[in-house]
C-alpha cells in the first residue's frame, strides 16, 4: 500500500488464500481488513447465497457431479465483484460462509440473520438420545451427577436379580451413564426410525444389585432384587447445541421422549416429489439428494419404491433440487424467519434479498443506461502493393540527410526555421547544404 494511499482517502485491495477446504477472501484497506471464510466441504450447494448476492459475484458449481463424488467447491466467487456485504454469511443455512473484520471499523447496523433456534426446555432430564441421534454431531451432553462407584463401590459376591422392561425402556441411556454394568447397543438410524439404540444389555458380572439404577430410571423400566446401598442421585447435566453445526433438521426433537426440544426453523415451506419424474429416479446409482441433504431426510422404502422423504426434517434449503439430474423433487419456501432489517442505506438490498428467498426473484443494480459500443463490421483484408524503391535515389536521399545533420544541430538555425518558415529561408538553407557538400 502506497504512502499516498495511507495518508489520503480509503484505499482497498482484495486477495484470496486457500487453507485446506477453506477459501479465505480478504478485502484490505488502509484502516481495516474484512475476511470471508468459505468452507466448501461444509457447503451443501443449496444456492441460497448465489440467489442473494447483489453483485452476482457467486456462481453455483456443477452440483449434479459434485453430489455424486466430484471434489469441487459447490460455489465459486468472482472476487472483483464481491463487496463483502455479508449477505452470504448471514443467510447460509449450514454456516459454510463466515464473515469477520479487524481494524479501525465504524459502528454499523446489525444486519439481519435467520431468526431460528434449538432450545432445550424445562422438560429436559437430560439424557443421551438427542446427542446420539444428531446427524451433524451438533449436540453435546455433560452429565454432572455422580456415578455409581462414587456412591456405592462395587460389592463382591452380591446376589440378586435384575430385569429390563423393554416395553417401558426408551433407551435414554441414563443407566449406562450411571453404571458400567449397562451397555446400550447402537443401530443405524434412518428417517423413519431416528432412535440411535435398539437394545439395552446388562453385564451381571459387573452388577452388585445395589438397586440404585432402579431408583434412577425415569421410566420405571428397571426392576432389581437386591440390597439397596445409598441413594440414587438427581439427574443433572448440561446440554449445548453448536449453532455452527446445527441445521435445524429436528432429528433431536423427533427422538426426544420428553418433548424437551423447541425448534424454530429458518424457513417455512413445502418439499414435494414430482410424480411424473419419480420413475426416472435411480437412488442406488445416483444418491445425489442423499449426499447433499443437511437434514438426512431421504430414504428408499422397504416396499421397493424409488425414493421417499420424511418432510418433517426438511429445512427447505433446496440443495436436493440442484443435485438431482431428473427433476424428481420441488422445494417451495413460503416464509423466511429473520431478525429485523435496520433502517440503513443498505436496507432495500437486504429486503430484496430476504424476499428473493421466497419469490426466487432478485433485484440487481439498474444497468439499463450502460453505453454499448456498436461492433464494427468485419472488413475484408485487401493486399496493398508496396511501391518499388529506386536504390540510387535512396542513396542520394541518405547523403543529403547526412549533410543536413550538422546544420540541424545548430540551435540558431533550427529556431530561425521554426520562426520564419518562408520560401526564401528554405532556399538559403538548401544553399548552405550544397555549399557544405562541396567542401
Amino acid at each position: 500500500m502506497t504512502e499516498e494511499c495511507r495518508e489520503g482517502s480509503l484505499c482497498v485491495d482484495k486477495d484470496m488464500d486457500i487453507d485446506g477446504s477453506h477459501f479465505i477472501y480478504r478485502q484490505i484497506s488502509n484502516k481495516s481488513v474484512k475476511f470471508l471464510d468459505y468452507d466448501y466441504k461444509r457447503c451443501v450447494g443449496c444456492g441460497i447465497c448465489v440467489g442473494l448476492c447483489p453483485t452476482t459475484a457467486l456462481e453455483l458449481g456443477p452440483m449434479q457431479e459434485i453430489s455424486t463424488g466430484l471434489d469441487a467447491p459447490p460455489v465459486m466467487m468472482e472476487l472483483e465483484k464481491c463487496t463483502f456485504c455479508s449477505m452470504c454469511a448471514n443467510f447460509c443455512p449450514v454456516h459454510a460462509f463466515k464473515m469477520t473484520e479487524e481494524g479501525d471499523l465504524p459502528e454499523k447496523d446489525e444486519f439481519p440473520v435467520y431468526d431460528s433456534y434449538v432450545n432445550m426446555n424445562e422438560k429436559c432430564l437430560p439424557c443421551a438420545l438427542c446427542k446420539a441421534a444428531c446427524p451433524e454431531d451438533a449436540i453435546e451432553v455433560e452429565f454432572t451427577f455422580p456415578k455409581k462407584e462414587e456412591i456405592a463401590p462395587f460389592k463382591e459376591d452380591a446376589e440378586g436379580d435384575i430385569e429390563i422392561d423393554t416395553e417401558k425402556c426408551n433407551f435414554c441411556g441414563l443407566c449406562a451413564e450411571f453404571c458400567d454394568a449397562f451397555l446400550l447397543v447402537e443401530k443405524e438410524t434412518k428417517p423413519t426410525d431416528p432412535r440411535p439404540f435398539d437394545m439395552l444389555l446388562v453385564d451381571e458380572d459387573k452388577c452388585d444389585y445395589c438397586v440404585l439404577c432402579q431408583d434412577l430410571c425415569p421410566e420405571d423400566a428397571i426392576k432389581v432384587k437386591g440390597e439397596k446401598i445409598g441413594e440414587a442421585p438427581e439427574i443433572e447435566g448440561i446440554v449445548t447445541v453448536d449453532d455452527n453445526k446445527c441445521t435445524r433438521c429436528t432429528w433431536c426433537q423427533v427422538v426426544c421422549p420428553y418433548d424437551a426440544v423447541d425448534i424454530k426453523k429458518q424457513f417455512e415451506g413445502e418439499l414435494s416429489l414430482i410424480e411424473v419424474n419419480v420413475d426416472k429416479c435411480d437412488p442406488q446409482g445416483c444418491h445425489g439428494c442423499f449426499n447433499v441433504c443437511p437434514s438426512h431426510l431421504w430414504y428408499v422404502p422397504e416396499d421397493g419404491a424409488k425414493i421417499a422423504i420424511k418432510e418433517d426434517y426438511c429445512t427447505y434449503c433446496g440443495a436436493c433440487v440442484n443435485a438431482c439430474p431428473k427433476d424428481v423433487m420441488k422445494v417451495t419456501r413460503t416464509k423466511v424467519h429473520h431478525t429485523e432489517i435496520p433502517d440503513s442505506p443498505w436496507a432495500k438490498q437486504w429486503r430484496d434479498a430476504v424476499d428473493s428467498m421466497v419469490t426466487g426473484k432478485r433485484e440487481h443494480p439498474d444497468i439499463s443506461r450502460t453505453l454499448e459500443v456498436e461492433k464494427e463490421e468485419h472488413k475484408e483484408h485487401i493486399e496493398v502493393e508496396l511501391p518499388k524503391i529506386d536504390g540510387s535515389l535512396l542513396k542520394l536521399a541518405k547523403e543529403r540527410i547526412e549533410k543536413a545533420k550538422p546544420l540541424l544541430d545548430n540551435v540558431k538555425i533550427r529556431k530561425m526555421l521554426e520562426d520564419s518558415p518562408s520560401d526564401e529561408l528554405k532556399e538559403e538553407f538548401h544553399e548552405k547544404i550544397e555549399a557544405g557538400s562541396k567542401q
